[in-house]
């Protein structure tokens, strides 16, 4: 027969523990700490607090910091569970020497204060200047989306939330007839009560959308046209990812080639990256800004590079003017490219093209003998040997009627069945001279040589990572605040605590 060992409950053991000993050097809250006893200055902390004279003591903003960047560097962002933390676990409890502050303390401190974090992360990224996790040799610019404290179903134009207020409105008046049209004694109490609570919480809603309308101006992108507010964060954008429709703002991040160290972040309240790189550059000027002579020249010289989300003519001109030597991908780099040369569409696009409208390639054009066949195979005459519509040259050839009106492939070959005029192809020949001597070109022609696409295919090695790092590895895949000043501050603090991870990885080493 088995036999276990004996074991009670009923007893009890005596730990004795050494917060300072918990805090191993070679461990990531010992390059923390030190960090931020030893390197940073945490003094603009202390405009926040006048209890020198009045008022009871509070937490030293060098403790709290701590353990915010701790609890976040375990994908942990709640203020909740880093109160919990700071009861529970040894190492929270060593690093905030058993003060176990609360979670309105937690959250504050960074609600509070995202300008004194802005001024900690440029401290940080000076540091890792210091110990040479900075290279200045390129420095990729991208964003990740990411969703906000605030709901998408609160988001509309204003002509939109006008109309979803009146909808709650009719609900709230088709309850209350109701109500009066039947006898109360009637009614059970269970649902009229119920009633009664959906009809308080419509009318709530109502108000709040009437208070947005009346107090919040429409909002406009930055193209000047209307986009949607939002009554719980209106600096908040209702944006389009791989994971669907968020409503959030767009983390920005530069990171440099050599260790991936961010140089500079800032949170944008808009799904569009169409100038969020000129900010991002001025940014990082800001940042080095008291860099020596030397290392300005050679911050001068830094490369950078950006998707074709960041590509428009003024951002273009603006890297021209400031004589930075940038690469920026359009939309049509992948297609010039020559390794992709043999891509092919997918199956399932294959498929439905079959039933789409005749494409140009499905046309035999012969540009020397000037000379097209349909698919049909008709000929068409020669409309124009050079016509130009914009800044493109084209040759153009249209359907003789007689051969469009009786053809039986005139559904697929026009765009409507009842359409009175043949079918007309354009076949691109140039571009006019002053679009060649324009700056979308000039860009174009340095991406494509050799060394454009060797400096631009470092880009996505580079930053794609910083954004995997944050969302997958330590598992932070959302703000927690509203208003784009404070989530630009806890954007801040990733990033910070990204770079402080490369510190504790290649910058320091423990004996």
């Amino acid at each position: 027969m088995a036999r276990y060992k004996d074991y009670n409950y009923d007893q009890m053991k005596m730990l004795p523990v050494s917060y300072e000993k918990q805090i191993l050097p070679g461990s990531f809250e010992y390059s923390l700490s030190y960090l931020i006893d030893n390197e940073l200055d945490i003094s603009a902390f202390d405009q926040q607090y006048q209890n020198d004279s009045t008022g009871r003591p509070a937490y030293d903003p060098k403790l709290l910091l701590k353990i915010i960047i701790l609890a976040y560097s375990k994908g942990i962002t709640s203020s909740r569970q880093i109160e919990r933390l700071c009861r529970e676990n040894i190492v929270f409890m060593a690093l905030s020497a058993d003060l176990q502050p609360d979670h309105s303390t937690v959250a504050d401190f960074i609600s509070r204060a995202p300008d004194t974090i802005a001024d900690l992360f440029g401290q940080v990224v000076l540091v890792c200047d210091r110990l040479g996790l900075i290279g200045k040799e390129m420095f990729a610019v991208d964003g990740c989306k990411l969703p906000s404290n605030a709901s998408k179903s609160w988001s509309g134009t204003h002509a939109e939330l006008k109309k979803k207020r009146q909808k709650i409105d009719r609900a709230v008046r088709r309850m209350l007839q109701r109500h009066r049209e039947q006898d109360t004694a009637e009614q059970q109490p269970d649902i009229y009560e119920r009633e009664q609570e959906q009809i308080k919480k419509l009318r709530a809603a109502s108000r709040k959308i009437k208070q947005h309308l009346d107090t919040e101006p429409e909002r406009k992108g930055t193209s000047g046209k209307r986009v949607k507010s939002n009554i719980t964060d209106n600096e908040s954008a209702k944006m389009k990812t791989s994971h669907g429709v968020i409503q959030g703002y767009t983390g920005v991040a530069a990171a440099d080639s050599l260790h991936q160290v961010v140089v500079h972040a800032e949170a944008f309240g808009q799904g569009q990256e169409h100038g969020l790189l000129k900010p991002v550059i001025e940014g990082i000027r800001e940042t080095f800004k008291e860099s020596s002579p030397k290392e300005e020249r050679k911050l001068q010289k830094t490369k950078i590079t950006a998707d074709s989300g960041y590509h428009n003519r003024d951002t273009l001109e603006y890297l021209e003017a400031e004589g930075i030597d940038g690469y920026l991908a359009d939309t049509g780099f992948r297609a010039r490219d020559p390794r992709f040369k043999d891509h092919k569409a997918s199956k399932e696009r294959n498929k439905r093209k079959e039933k789409e409208r005749f494409s140009q390639s499905e046309f035999k054009v012969d540009r020397n003998n000037e000379t097209c066949r349909c698919p049909a195979g008709k000929a068409m005459w020669l409309k124009a040997r050079r016509a130009r519509i914009g800044h493109h040259l084209f040759m153009q050839f249209q359907g003789y009627e007689q051969d469009c009106d009786n053809c039986g492939l005139r559904k697929r070959c026009l765009r409507n069945e009842a359409q009175h005029t043949p079918r007309q192809i354009n076949v691109t020949l140039d571009i006019t001279q002053e679009q060649k001597a324009g700056i979308l070109e000039r860009m174009k022609r340095k991406i494509d040589s050799p060394r454009g696409r060797h400096i631009y295919s470092q880009r996505l090695g580079t930053v794609e990572p910083v954004f995997g790092h944050l969302t997958d590895a330590i598992g932070i895949n959302r703000f927690s605040y509203r208003g784009k000043r404070k989530v630009d501050g806890q954007w801040k603090l990733m990033m910070m605590l990204h770079n402080i991870l490369k510190i504790h990885r290649y910058g320091w080493e423990w004996t």
